[in-house]
């Protein structure tokens, strides 16, 4: 298979600014990123998408080519992650080159590995639409909202059965997504519907959208170092 990994990195954050380059333990955020996908191909199959001038210059800095920088009409907060990946591809294809996967890695996920994609990419085949990286959610155990007459219930435990007992959910944890690209074409991001999951640990899912998670981050990596 021929796979475009794909590192979606927009200027704007406004948890932490820029964050996509803003040093982790020492190194720019993205970097995590840019190092698992070339333990996994070449850097010509790498496309990071970005449409700051800072970041290109930072990945660039780092030997990575980018091709192209993303349209500002691809970079508010109402532009969509199917809008990028298939502008993304459209690139590509007018050069020659057709991918029919893409692997689509956040860079706020920096304690992803290359090994967990391998992982994730033993589950794909081209009959799915998807393989995307979840991580055990006990949520719904303890999920409430409040009824009419202002007070907490339960929205799936009507049971008040122990957590370890309730069924097993899932959350996204935003760090692998492996997508067939006939089908992204097909039915857009949100249309696909057979997809499998690659369950990850708490401590390798976390995904930096706010100082509390950041911090998190830099105590688990200065602790395993």
């Amino acid at each position: 298979m021929k796979i475009l990994y794909i590192i979606p990195a927009r200027g704007g954050s406004k948890g932490i600014p820029h964050k996509n380059i803003k040093p982790l333990n020492g190194k720019p955020l993205i970097y995590y990123t840019i190092d698992v996908a070339r333990q996994l191909t070449s850097d010509e199959n790498i496309c990071v998408s970005s449409d700051d001038e800072e970041i290109i210059q930072a990945v660039e800095d780092y030997g990575l080519k980018v091709s192209f920088k993303r349209p500002d009409h691809l970079a508010t907060d109402t532009a969509t992650t199917n809008d990028v990946l298939l502008h993304a591809l459209n690139f590509y294809q007018s050069k020659g080159i057709n991918y029919e996967v893409i692997i689509l890695l956040q860079p706020t996920s920096p304690l992803r590995t290359a090994q967990h994609v391998r992982e994730a990419m033993d589950l794909y085949d081209n009959k799915i639409d998807m393989v995307v990286s979840v991580k055990k959610s006990h949520a719904a155990s303890v999920l409430c909202s409040e009824n009419d007459n202002g007070y907490l219930e339960f929205c799936f435990n009507k049971s008040g059965s122990r957590r370890q007992d309730f069924s097993s959910y899932y959350e996204y944890n935003g760090a692998i997504y492996i997508i067939n690209v006939e089908r992204l074409k097909e039915k857009g991001l949100h249309g696909l519907t057979s997809k499998k999951k690659y369950i990850m640990d708490d401590k390798s899912s976390i995904d930096i959208d706010n100082h509390i998670d950041w911090f998190l981050a830099e105590v688990i990596m200065n602790y395993e170092c």
